[in-house]
């Protein structure tokens, strides 16, 4: 018992001098995470084996396989499939539903990165189940999510603050993406490009690192092969470089339409007036009639993509999958599946670019490759344009390829087809998902903080009048004895006239003594100084004070004076928004953890809890409770009730009203807490 009482006493000496220096612990914990991100890689692919053995009698599952099945069983497979996850992603976690990145882009942009451990049994068996049984999904999306929920699981256990916990999900992605594709440097890439954004060395450096150890612990397992089987091309002509651009063309029109499919394809569902139940069984069985005459649309489709890349599929068929393909993904998401749209995007990449190139080669076979090099560019050219990530597209391509002779046509294609993309829709098929609930996530906080904010949050509402016919001299005075730099001049109280500055002042004295007593405030206002509305935002007047070189600004409405911002007012406004911000992120975790405790002991008489809104905040604004000077507590965070999913979380708005169902994360005396607990 001493020997292990020692034990914990080094480990927890050995932890505490590591997080002495953030940076070591850091890729500690980002290796760590390759770990688990290569065996997740490792064991959810074998998790798809074992259901495909079940299902489809065999531990090797290929198109010859599927042939064989009667028609009658193969109708229906598809069907069991997502009936039998129906109770994974309506019950247990909601997230797991769909494919999965845009719920860890979600929880690094609003939640501090903070993703319920759960979702890392319960998407893979809800993932492992739909593929394979012959969803038209792909594991890269689900491997993602699972990746990214045990990085933000070990850094809720280690109490890891919000920005570090959001690069922890990122080391998570990127080792589900490296252990799947055997591809370390687009793991890494995919991550920072797509997941958080953001290229910074300390993101990258544990991102990295992550990523390289899961390639090697997948390689250990699964050997050192590529994902694909890539023949070795190169470019036949410089002239070839044309219809390389009119691949990146379609492609870029394949990837907008994909987005566009499956987002119409999921309201068709939502609209559909039957049980939920029914929906799984209505998309199951569309998928099954697909198969029965092209069971290649059926699981990742790896197997159709190797043939297409090996030239051996006809241009009739590489067409006609691309239609399918697209029904086919689009109906097992919308009806419920739950995997990634990754692979499917490579899919209709390598049908797209097998077919160009196939109509391309019949027209001018000397001076064009064979169809299965434009499969190959195709396949990074669509999720190029689906994704909006044209660097992770062609890193993925080039590391399965592992020709350089590619590159040239591939990065033609890629940028073509992004920009497109990008043309067509701003948003990826990822970010598409989450502008449907309102959410922007690459728009940093503080670029939306001043422009959320009104004015009238800052005015002041005692500036300095002054009367119309107030003589120089007295004004003069004013200007000595004030701390302002620009006053207001007002007829019958409030009726704004304009604007005084010092400067104006300055230019007044300089034209004479002689003149000065002639001159009254109306004289010298400037009625064309710029000024505000109550309803501006602050992100104006910050513009304003820019450009006009001023210090405060009045705010009129109806040509009276209601006030005035000064430009320290702002900032000080904007500082405190940030800090709000970071507040919110820094209790992310605390609220993970407050749903399971309710209550946390901050010390010294205060406390947190976690609570339903008591019925006396109903229907009022937290502007209008002041909850902090009549109910003794600070509202920290809330929970609408209104948002989909337990983990929607908002940031405090003195505007926001309270409906039956919100829940609320508070701070303050446990006596006060606890009287709106009762």
């Amino acid at each position: 018992m001493k020997a292990f009482a020692v034990i914990g006493v080094m480990a927890r000496s050995s932890m505490s001098r590591l997080r002495g220096s953030p940076y070591v612990f850091m890729l500690l914990l980002a290796a760590l995470i390759g770990v688990g991100g290569g065996l997740g890689a490792v064991g959810f692919r074998y998790l798809i084996r074992l259901v495909q053995l079940v299902v489809f009698g065999s531990w090797q599952y290929s198109l010859d396989l599927v042939r064989g099945v009667p028609w009658y069983v193969l109708l229906f497979i598809p069907a069991a499939g997502l009936v039998s996850i129906f109770p994974f992603v309506n019950w247990f976690a909601k997230e797991a539903k769909g494919h999965g990145v845009p719920e860890v882009m979600e929880a690094v942009a609003l939640w501090g990165g903070v993703i319920r451990p759960r979702i890392v049994l319960v998407k893979a068996l809800a993932s492992a189940i739909c593929i394979g049984t012959g969803g038209s999904i792909g594991r890269e999306g689900p491997i993602v999510q699972i990746g990214s929920a045990f990085g933000s699981t070990l850094g809720q256990l280690l109490r890891i603050p919000p920005g570090r916990l959001r690069t922890l999900v990122g080391c998570g992605a990127a080792a589900g993406i490296a252990g799947t594709f055997n591809a370390p440097i687009a793991g890494a890439l995919f991550s920072v490009e797509v997941i958080l954004g953001d290229f910074g060395l300390p993101h990258f450096s544990p991102i990295v690192i992550s990523s390289v150890v899961s390639t090697v612990v997948a390689r250990n397992f699964l050997g050192d092969t590529p994902a694909f089987i890539m023949p070795i091309y190169r470019l036949v002509s410089a002239y070839e470089l044309i219809p390389y651009a009119l691949l990146g063309l379609v492609a870029g029109l394949v990837g907008v339409g994909f987005s566009a499919l499956l987002y119409r394809t999921e309201d068709l569902y939502e609209q559909m007036k039957v049980p939920e139940i029914v929906k799984p069984i209505i998309g199951g069985l569309t998928i099954g009639l697909i198969a029965l005459r092209f069971p290649h649309i059926l699981g990742v489709g790896y197997e159709t993509i190797d043939l297409a890349l090996a030239g051996k599929m006809a241009g009739g068929l590489l067409l006609a999958l691309v239609l399918l393909k697209l029904v086919a993904t689009c109906t097992t998401l919308a009806a419920g599946g739950s995997g990634g749209i990754f692979a499917p995007s490579l899919f209709l990449g390598a049908m797209t670019g097998g077919f160009v190139g196939t109509v391309v080669h019949q027209a001018f076979p000397f001076i064009t490759a064979g169809p299965g090099a434009y499969a190959t560019v195709g396949m990074g050219a669509v999720v190029a344009a689906a994704t909006h990530a044209p660097l992770t597209a062609m890193i993925i391509i080039f590391e399965m390829t592992g020709d350089y002779k590619i590159i040239p046509p591939l990065m033609i294609s890629c940028v073509i087809a992004t920009v497109l993309s990008i043309r067509l829709n701003k948003a990826s098929i990822y970010t598409r998902k989450l502008e449907r609930r309102g959410i922007d996530v690459f728009k940093p906080l503080e670029m939306n903080v001043l422009k959320k904010l009104p004015v009238s949050e800052v005015i002041d509402k005692k500036p300095v009048k002054i009367p119309e016919a107030t003589p120089f001299a007295k004004l003069i005075d004013l200007v000595v004895n004030s701390s302002r730099s620009e006053f207001f001049v007002v007829r019958d109280g409030d009726h704004y006239v304009g604007a005084i500055s010092i400067h104006q002042m300055r230019e007044v004295l300089l034209d004479g003594d002689w003149l000065n007593p002639l001159i009254i405030a109306r004289d010298i206002a400037d009625p064309t100084y710029p000024a505000l509305k109550s309803t501006d935002s602050l992100d104006m007047a910050m513009k304003l004070f820019g450009q006009e070189h001023v210090e405060e600004l009045p705010v009129i409405e109806e040509s009276k004076l209601l006030g005035s911002v000064k430009r320290s007012d702002v900032i000080e406004e904007y500082h405190r928004e940030l800090m709000k911000q970071d507040l919110a992120g820094s209790f992310q975790g605390a609220l993970a953890w407050t749903s399971r405790t309710k209550t946390i002991d901050l010390g010294e008489g205060y406390t947190m809890a976690e609570l339903e809104c008591p019925p006396d905040f109903v229907g009022k604004s937290l502007r209008e409770l002041n909850a902090r000077v009549h109910y003794g507590v600070e509202v920290i965070l809330i929970r609408p009730a209104k948002q989909p999913g337990a983990e929607a979380v908002v940031a405090v708005s003195p505007d926001y009203r309270f409906i039956n169902g919100d829940v609320i994360l508070v701070v303050g005396k446990k006596a006060s807490v606890q009287s709106l607990m009762e």
